[in-house]
């Protein structure tokens, strides 16, 4: 039995990464996105999907500006005994040249994509046990050396952040028997993707993508520790 979170559950690949996870009837869900309804459209396909699935608890919650102390923790504590799996994939994207984004546009990226899941991983922590595993759902766009795409500055320091920040705390949650990991996705086709590229034909499919970060988030940890894992179909 695995008790797992994930956030940015609403839509594309996390949306995908739920129903793939909730297929097996031991696993334990809870689903966050700051959309309710898209939400109640989770729940709908999963049960629909998965009549005999494993148990699924969709709830209502921004990374960055809800309440983590009195309002998600007790939710998860009245639902988990512990918490084994969390895959940090909630994420905004800014498409715009650099010196048009603005202060702001940097502020309100680096917010979800980096300190949205510091503060994720700071209050779920206590809640996990040796074996447990952090997965930090990157990007190309932040592995070093990768080809770069114009108007992608912001989102993708911000995922270089992560990345980063991803083999920091992969050494100091040694002690805890804590893996942290960080998948650093190529393009697939969400809809984010399809709003930064309108006309542009990804390189995966947003349910395979799903299905990988489900599977890697349940086994990952066996094989790696601090890594930041390139997840694309295309070189470089």
């Amino acid at each position: 039995m695995a008790n797992i979170i994930i956030t940015g559950a609403s839509s594309g690949v996390g949306f995908e990464a739920v129903l793939d996870l909730t297929a097996k009837k031991e696993n334990n869900v809870i689903a966050l996105a700051r959309s309710a309804d898209k939400l109640r459209k989770l729940h709908e396909i999963a049960t629909s999907l998965n009549p005999d699935g494993g148990t699924l608890y969709p709830a209502q919650f921004d990374i960055v500006n809800d309440n983590y102390t009195d309002s998600l923790v007790p939710f998860i504590a009245s639902k988990f005994e512990q918490v084994d799996i969390l895959i940090n994939n909630a994420g905004v994207l800014v498409n715009k040249p650099f010196m048009e984004t603005t202060t702001q546009d940097f502020a309100q990226v680096l917010q979800t994509n980096l300190l949205g899941h510091s503060m994720m991983i700071r209050h779920i922590v206590p809640m996990m046990k040796a074996g447990a595993h952090i997965v930090n759902i990157g990007s190309m766009g932040g592995v070093q050396g990768s080809s770069k795409f114009s108007g992608l500055s912001a989102y993708s320091a911000s995922k270089g952040a992560l990345a980063i920040l991803t083999e920091c705390l992969a050494e100091e949650f040694k002690p805890l028997g804590i893996s942290v990991n960080c998948l650093a996705l190529g393009s697939s086709q969400t809809e984010m993707f399809e709003q930064a590229f309108p006309g542009v034909q990804a390189g995966t499919l947003a349910f395979e993508m799903g299905r990988y970060i489900a599977e890697f988030a349940q086994t990952g940890h066996k094989y790696f520790n601090g890594k930041v894992l390139p997840v694309a179909n295309t070189t470089p």
